[in-house]
């Protein structure tokens, strides 16, 4: 009798297996459905292109393009530290994400010029730009930082005329508040709501730090990115690649100082002729 449990079991165990892998999503079968995609991390994946491409899209002077889809996938964060020793200067120490599947920038498009020295300009109109993203270091200090791309304008390498695998995308964008202007601490305290100050902690302009920790104001930071291409479709104007992209923290509305973050990861992205 013992055996024959046993036999019962391991034969539940390898039935429970085979449906398992069964019911596992496949993509040549079609698009994917919700349910096949809810709860396995895949929304929160950018598209890749295959191993070889390595085409051109050329980007002419008087013609019109766009970038569709852009999509960025963080997959590293560092955070700048300062070193307790004065004689070495502060490094980025690898911090491990809290926000588990919802740090991608997605469905990001801008418009595409040609400069008269050869080189492409990229300007980000809209989309999901942004994220709320918190990184937890190895001494356990937590650093929330709002991972964007707001207003970037990129601009690649001078004679190139085109986008291909040698393209790099460089620019600025502005990073605003974590905290948005309605935003309230646990006293009430706030930008356009709540109590400009704690009654206890009056705003004295002779203690800075009293001032800065009870008077909230909505600080926007600068921030740069680098956009790498190595892979290109010129049938499908896919292009794909890898980024990496330095900015401020969060400042608790200007109560804390501004960390330097680093992000690496990688993106996709559709270049196509403007319908305007």
């Amino acid at each position: 009798m013992r055996y024959r449990a046993f036999v019962a079991a391991f034969l539940a165990l390898c039935l429970g297996f085979l449906t398992a892998c069964s019911e596992a999503p496949d993509a040549a079968d079609g698009p994917l459905t919700y349910e096949q995609i809810r709860g396995t991390g895949l929304a929160n994946k950018c598209p890749q292109l295959g191993e070889v491409s390595r085409g051109a899209i050329p980007i002419e002077g008087d013609g019109s393009f766009v970038i569709r889809e852009l999509c960025l996938e963080p997959t590293s964060y560092f955070v700048k530290e300062e070193s307790t020793n004065k004689r070495q200067d502060a490094r980025f120490i690898a911090g491990k994400a809290l926000t588990r599947r919802t740090s991608t920038i997605d469905q990001v498009s801008g418009k595409l010029k040609a400069e008269p020295d050869g080189s492409i300009t990229f300007v980000e109109e809209g989309g999901f730009d942004f994220q709320a993203i918190t990184v937890l270091l190895p001494g356990g200090e937590q650093v929330p930082f709002l991972f964007t791309i707001k207003g970037l304008v990129a601009k690649s390498q001078p004679g190139l005329g085109a986008i291909n695998t040698s393209s790099d995308l460089e620019g600025t964008f502005r990073v605003p508040s974590y905290r948005t202007s309605n935003f309230l601490d646990p006293k009430g305290r706030g930008l356009t709501t709540g109590y400009d100050n704690a009654v206890a902690l009056p705003a004295r302009a002779d203690s800075e730090e009293i001032r800065r920790e009870n008077v909230k104001s909505f600080e926007t930071g600068e921030g740069h990115i680098s956009l790498q291409v190595a892979k290109v479709d010129g049938y499908t104007g896919e292009i794909a690649g890898t980024f990496e992209s330095e900015q401020p923290s969060d400042t608790d509305m200007g109560t804390d100082e501004a960390l330097d973050v680093k992000i690496r990861g990688l993106f996709y992205a559709r270049v196509e002729p403007s319908e305007a």
